[in-house]
């Protein structure tokens, strides 16, 4: 069968799957459509937790990220891999003794506001959102190479999916099909990545292959490592070498920056967090964070390989080829729109990092043509087309350079020429990837606003029927508005998850942990805190990404720091207002020190205590 006849196949059959699962497992209750009815087995939390987790930003963009960037590209492995140890140890537990259902739950409740928790809100809101326009923008860029259908056309079809089972299951539903999502996509990621380590090294472990040496009819010699080629190919081509460290704007401060914030994002992200209150117990949640983080590092430990083997098949398939030499792949991928070559006349794709470089398909663009290119696309440009427009020029003034990284690993199985079932089970792959991630977001949003909101604040007395109702109809309106960020997308999907990252380290991270681990932290300097550092936090990124502000370096560092890694220093800012306000302002009541005692002992000694602003639950 060819290639799109199998993407119908594995797509119709997963997403069967998907709902499914959704119908048998719908829910009724506030208590099911919200955390699962707490009764998740670890080890299933677990794999639901490592797809919520890894989202279409792990599957498709990170290991583009560090075929592109190198060294630098592993800032992504240690921060999102290092948060879930941070998680773990420091959050979790004490998160599931407290026992609600959302994190703005926690942040009211504790600072014993409506302030704090219609703040916590707004951020749960804000951060979601950001998140999922990563992930629709995923799920377009699969159903737009492998359906053959428009990007804008792939996002509307992900949506439909989505509002389904989260609106039908709730959190149980979307439990189990997460669990469903995690064997798809790490299937997906894995097989290719051994078939290509086996054909490129002969070693079928993809981590092995990566610090091996390539096939002698590959190399055209005995002996030669595959990094050790790829060195040499980068530094031929005018690029810092691909094991280079700290080049250009990665030097050290930013990717320090970048790791931390990626890490204590992780530690705030609401969508993470909330898994740990659908478990039976403490004891469970800090099984679960074992098992999500075992099941993460299947894929983690094979990103890296796969980034350096789509290295090594991108350049070599592209570069000194003629317009007749051009491989299939790239062919496919140049109907979408996401990759293009510009001929400067001589009719060879040079990819360098000369004055030449960056060219890529239609040499014959006009002035018309060029603008019609999409805004999000990112191209490869080489220099003038045939109509004597500095072509260049003309794309790079609508931010259009570099590689599209959200392709690389779609179409690395293509560069390898894998078997047409391990291309198509890649875009399986990606859209679970995604569409786990999405469904676990769009379920924050909603109990953000019916449970925490609606119910905690503006009606305490709706019904069990009223508050579902309210939450799958804010689902619906979240669906919607991910729809569109997915089509408009800010940037490539790991650079807007990183920005969501950002802001959660920034609001969220500072207030839960002086929350649980400080009596004295009262509601003013908390709420402070939480506004000052996502305020700072969302003027840089805005500012830098849609105003073209110059980065800042704060008087201290030599380059500005990357909006990516901003917010590290929003998460100080929020320490240092949140605990320089602490002693000004009176100590919470005893019954919020009651709580923080509670939370913090042992399981066996019984629940959190819990300060109700509203009816129990």
């Amino acid at each position: 069968m060819s290639v799109q006849a199998w993407t119908y196949f594995f797509v119709a059959l997963s997403f069967g799957i998907y709902l499914f699962i959704a119908w048998r497992t719908r829910v009724r209750d506030t208590k099911g459509f919200y955390v699962a009815g707490q009764g998740v087995p670890a080890a299933a939390n677990g794999m639901a937790t490592a797809a919520d987790w890894m989202s279409a930003a792990s599957f498709i963009s990170m290991a583009g990220l560090i075929s592109t960037m190198g060294y630098a590209g592993g800032v992504y492995l240690m921060g999102w891999t290092g948060g879930y140890v941070l998680l773990a140890l420091l959050l979790a537990p004490y998160l599931r003794k407290f026992g609600h259902y959302t994190v703005p739950d926690f942040v009211g409740d504790r600072f014993a506001s409506d302030l704090a928790r219609i703040v916590a809100v707004t951020c749960a809101i804000f951060i979601s959102f950001t998140y999922v326009a990563g992930q629709m923008r995923g799920v377009g860029v699969v159903f737009s190479r492998f359906l053959e259908v428009d990007i804008h056309v792939g996002v509307i079809i992900g949506m439909a999916i989505v509002f389904i089972y989260a609106t039908l299951g709730g959190m149980k539903g979307i439990t189990w099909t997460q669990v469903a999502q995690y064997w798809v996509l790490i299937t997906a990621f894995l097989i290719p990545a051994i078939a290509i380590s086996i054909k490129l090294t002969g070693s079928p472990l993809p981590q092995a292959g990566l610090g091996s040496t390539l096939e002698p009819s590959i190399a055209g010699q005995s002996g030669v490592y595959l990094l050790e080629k790829l060195n040499q190919i980068q530094t031929d081509l005018g690029f810092s070498s691909y094991t280079a460290t700290f080049v250009g704007g990665w030097d050290k401060v930013n990717v320090f920056c970048v790791a931390l914030a990626l890490m204590v994002g992780t530690a705030g992200l609401p969508h993470v967090l909330v898994r740990f209150y659908t478990v039976k117990s403490v004891r469970a949640a800090r099984w679960s964070a074992f098992w999500a983080l075992l099941f993460i590092s299947l894929l983690y430990l094979t990103a890296p390989a796969t980034a350096a083997f789509a290295r090594y098949y991108m350049i070599d398939s592209l570069n000194g080829k003629t317009a007749q030499e051009l491989p299939s792949w790239f062919e496919n991928w140049e109907k979408t729109g996401l990759i293009l070559w510009m001929d400067n006349g001589d009719g060879v794709m040079r990819y360098s990092a000369g004055e030449d470089n960056e060219i890529f398909r239609g040499g014959s663009l006009s002035a018309a043509e060029l603008s019609a290119v999409q805004v999000a696309h990112r191209v490869w440009l080489d220099s003038e087309g045939a109509d004597g427009m500095d072509g260049r020029a003309a794309l790079r003034a609508r931010g259009l350079t570099g590689p599209d990284r959200d392709i690389i690993v779609l179409a690395t199985p293509e560069m390898a020429e894998l078997a047409s079932w391990i291309i198509a089970l890649v875009a399986a792959g990606g859209l679970a990837a995604a569409l786990s991630t999405a469904s676990g977001l769009l379920l924050v949003i909603s109990a953000s606003v019916s449970h925490d909101l609606y119910y905690r604040v503006l009606r305490p007395q709706a019904s069990e029927k009223q508050r579902l109702a309210v939450g799958r109809g804010v689902i619906g309106m979240a669906v919607v508005v991910a729809g569109i960020f997915g089509i408009y997308p800010p940037g490539f999907v790991s650079q807007v998850v990183a920005f969501a990252f950002g802001l959660a380290a920034a609001s969220f991270f500072p207030a839960i942990v002086l929350g649980i681990f400080s009596k004295r932290v009262g509601t003013v300097p908390a709420v402070c805190g939480i506004v000052a550092g996502i305020g700072f936090t969302a003027f840089y990124i805005i500012a830098c990404v849609f105003f073209n502000m110059e980065t800042w370096t704060f008087g201290l560092f030599s380059n500005g720091i990357n909006p990516q890694g901003i917010g590290t220093i929003g998460m100080l800012i929020n320490f240092a207002v949140t605990l320089s306000l602490t002693p000004l302002f009176p100590r919470p009541g005893p019954e919020v020190e009651a709580m923080i005692d509670s939370v913090r002992e042992p399981e066996e000694a019984g629940p959190a205590v819990m300060i109700e602003t509203a009816p129990e639950h």
